[in-house]
């Protein structure tokens, strides 16, 4: 048992028409389970929340996906509380993914990315934002974004394949990074059905993505997986393989899986495994440094659900060596009460979970 309880934050959201306001107090926090020594308790409300990012002086933004807003979170007393959530945008074409670079904010849609510049400072009256990048193909199916900024300065940024599996595009299925104006896109990995969630390992700077496995091949196949670019121009096998050995039964074309960059780990399928975020506080013991945590959405067409809650995934000199459940009971028995979507360190050391789906604060 730990000395010193460690706090895992959970931002607990509204769907887009709310839950009734007894269910909106009411979230059976008591049903997570955590490993000792950690406690889980609310932070904000924030619906439909998707991904996170941190600014500079603490505010928390909170993008979302189908109801076009961003929202910035600030706790101003210090209760470990999020008690003013504004919209400091709306309007905008599926903006899940938000990067905070060097006092701007960034937002990723579905055909552009926008920069909200020296946003912090002006939370209550938020400027225009600028249109840095216009390069991306309207689609409808995976084509909200994941955004960060790596180690190099750069942006990165996913375009998901329109579909669940299909013919292979130079177009989709990849990762690209670009300058903070966005000029000078290029294409680092291909070969991704959808990523919607990347970080870079604190000490090699190597892009560990989560992508999300096809449809309609049962239950248990194929596996979602972790990846590794650990270096420009790795192809990672959508649509020709999945899971590393698994060809295609439609669009193989005749490949051969060891063509590919295998995952670093197979996930189970159909988790739905979203943000991916490297542990870099101080406030968890030790052995959590510099390990991944994977927030999994959940199945939405598996005959018995699986995912709803956070994984741990441990890694030793750029290896996966363990993967074990973190924080899960959102899924009891086959109902759901709540979808973990991504994860942010705090500057206390504190892990926010987003949840589009859950309740309120």
């Amino acid at each position: 048992m730990l000395s010193l309880s460690a706090w895992f934050i959970l931002f607990a959201t509204l769907l887009a028409l709310p839950l009734p306001a007894a269910a909106q107090s009411a979230l059976p926090l008591d049903q997570i389970q955590l490993p000792p020594g950690f406690e889980i308790s609310l932070y904000a409300e924030a619906p439909s929340a998707r991904s996170l990012a941190l600014g500079a002086e603490g505010t928390v933004f909170v993008s979302t996906r189908d109801i076009g807003v961003v929202y910035a979170v600030t706790d101003t007393d210090g209760d470990l509380i999020g008690e003013t959530v504004r919209v400091i945008a709306r309007g905008l074409d599926l903006p899940n993914g938000i990067a905070f670079y060097e006092g701007d904010l960034y937002v990723a849609l579905r055909t552009r990315i926008l920069r909200y510049p020296g946003i912090e400072a002006q939370l209550d009256s938020p400027p225009e934002p600028e249109v840095i990048y216009t390069g991306f193909i309207n689609a409808s199916a995976h084509s909200w974004k994941y955004l960060r900024v790596g180690p190099d300065g750069k942006l990165y940024v996913p375009v998901g394949f329109p579909c669940n599996v299909c013919e292979d595009s130079p177009d989709y299925g990849l990762i690209m990074r670009m300058n903070l104006d966005g000029t000078e896109p290029e294409v680092v990995a291909r070969g991704i059905r959808n990523t919607v969630g990347f970080d870079f390992h604190p000490e090699s700077g190597a892009l560990w993505f989560t992508d999300n496995g096809r449809d309609n091949l049962g239950d248990d196949v194929p596996p979602d997986e972790l990846n590794v670019a650990s270096e420009p121009g790795l192809h990672f096998g959508f649509p020709y393989c999945h899971g590393g050995t698994i060809p295609d039964p439609q669009f193989n074309g005749g490949r051969s899986c060891d063509e590919f960059a295998p995952p670093a780990l197979n996930l189970p399928a159909h988790v739905a495994a979203l943000g991916a975020r490297f542990y870099t506080g101080a406030m968890f013991p030790p052995d959590y440094q510099n390990q991944l945590f994977i927030a999994e959405h959940g199945s939405w067409n598996r005959s018995v659900p699986q995912g709803y809650r956070v994984s741990l995934v441990q890694i030793e000199n750029g290896e996966v060596v363990g993967y074990e459940p973190f924080a899960e009971g959102w899924l009891q028995g086959s109902q759901f009460w709540g979808r973990p979507v991504d994860a942010l360190v705090m500057p206390d050391g504190a892990l926010l979970v987003s949840d589009d789906y859950a309740g309120v604060v």
